[in-house]
């Protein structure tokens, strides 16, 4: 019998996060664009300058149904012509506002993509805000908000922004809007939101994908360069400010069989020099089933299917100054909902106490650094952490930038930057769950003062 000997591993090659090679339209619309072999679905990402806060008082959601009304018509194609025509290329058509902005994204054949473009660009320059198509997204938009309130989760991400935010501030409030204020919303609304923030000389485009044999220039000359507007004018976003005065609210859900949990604070962004290790000790506390948190809730008490620690940018300005979102979200049983709140809060002191070790923070820069190439393996994931950048004010260079020092990141780092980043008497934590259960022995651990709202 022949035996073969076991294959070997080759050399591993080096990689990097692509690098764009950016420009400017003579509309004034900002090019990024990446060539990708092999890519041949090509990946378009539009930033449109038109952030949650620019929304007019009264009229939450409005930036959302904008985003999605773009798609529903323009001044050549009814909204069924256009789903059309974008399905005779065999594309794709998304946007969706956050607090930074609009975003639209389009993914489509790199054989199609000059057709393609060429509606984008209607979209973009001429949408028709249609009464009926506008007052159907409202309709479509009021049906969801039901449904998102009974979510556990979404309804715990509500009231921890409500919290942490003061009530003036547009990220206290839900981004797509409130039933209240979402029914106010009308066609004659959204145009006048789209004419005061959408313009290609305040908009990024990043386009991403096998480019072999197009004339990019020439496409977007004759696409996306014919979208015309005035000069942005300069505005300047609301400085961020959060109370995490540590505290615990109950969202009572009378009879729930589990408590959903949700803990955070505002914390570093992206142009902070911390985050690199911060991103590496929260992995370390929460990012994945080997991580202190879930082995000691999941694994050791089986209070819950996995708890994780993460942070979330929430908005950045051109000065870079921003903030993150920092929290620990997961689900646990009611009965053991006090039980793993004491653990989850033991888990936080032992850190600050005794910090991580090298094994731990060897696995997770093991993993967040190995696990790029395969991230990025699509032109989507490329388009969409290039337009992430663009959005937050960063360098092109950043994501590249960002794996090489994840790599230089030491444990004493880590363990400080994720000490800082969720220090045990500073977190606001929002529970989701039958209050008649969990309030007494929740009040019993003294990690806040109790309050308990309706769900």
């Amino acid at each position: 019998m022949d035996f073969h000997p076991q294959p070997a591993g080759g050399t591993p090659r080096p990689w990097a996060f692509p690098a764009p090679e950016r420009g400017t339209l003579d509309n004034g619309l900002t090019v990024l664009r990446c060539h990708r072999p092999g890519q041949q679905v090509v990946a378009v990402e539009i930033d449109l300058d038109a952030p949650l806060d620019a929304e007019p008082e009264g009229l939450d959601g409005v930036a959302t149904i904008m985003a999605r009304a773009l798609s529903e018509g323009t001044d050549k194609h009814t909204a069924e012509e256009f789903a059309a025509e974008l399905e005779r290329c065999g594309a794709t058509l998304d946007a969706h506002a956050d607090h930074p902005g609009v975003r639209v994204s389009l993914e489509v054949p790199a054989s199609r993509l000059p057709k393609a473009l060429g509606l984008l660009a209607e979209a973009l320059r001429a949408p028709a805000f249609a009464d009926s198509e506008v007052e159907r997204l409202v309709r479509n938009r009021l049906d969801e908000i039901p449904h998102e309130t009974a979510n556990p989760a979404r309804r715990a991400a509500k009231q921890l922004y409500a919290e942490l935010f003061p009530a003036a501030s547009r990220m206290s409030r839900p981004r797509q809007g409130t039933e209240e204020t979402v029914a106010r919303i009308d066609a004659a609304a959204v145009r006048a939101f789209y004419e005061a923030h959408v313009r290609p000389a305040s908009a990024t485009a990043v386009v991403v994908g096998d480019l072999t044999g197009i004339d990019l220039d020439a496409v977007l000359a004759e696409s996306l360069g014919t979208w015309t507007g005035t000069a942005a004018k300069p505005r300047t976003a609301p400085p961020v400010t959060a109370d995490d005065r540590g505290r615990v609210v109950i969202v009572d859900r009378p009879g729930a069989v589990q408590t959903q949990l949700l803990i955070g604070r505002v914390g570093p962004d992206r142009h902070d020099r911390v985050w690199p290790a911060q991103v590496v000790g929260t992995y370390c506390l929460g990012g994945t089933l080997t991580s202190r948190l879930d082995r000691v809730l999941r694994e050791e008490k089986g209070y819950t299917y996995g708890v994780r620690a993460f942070g979330q940018v929430l908005r950045s300005t051109a000065e870079g100054t921003g903030a993150a979102l920092l929290a620990i979200n997961g689900s646990v049983d009611t009965p053991h909902t006090g039980p793993a709140l004491d653990d989850l809060w033991k888990v936080l002191r032992t850190l600050a106490e005794e910090g991580l070790t090298d094994a731990e923070r060897d696995a997770a820069v093991h993993n967040l650094v190995g696990v790029a190439p395969l991230r990025y393996e699509t032109a989507a994931a490329v388009a969409g952490t290039l337009a992430d950048q663009v959005e937050q004010h960063l360098p092109d260079d950043f994501q590249a930038e960002l794996y090489r020092r994840l790599a230089e990141t030491g444990t004493v780092e880590a363990t400080a930057a994720v000490v800082s980043a969720f220090p045990p008497d500073r977190l606001v934590t929002v529970l989701v769950g039958d209050a008649a259960v969990i309030r007494e022995p929740v009040e019993a651990l003294g990690i806040g003062e109790v309050t308990v709202v309706s769900g």
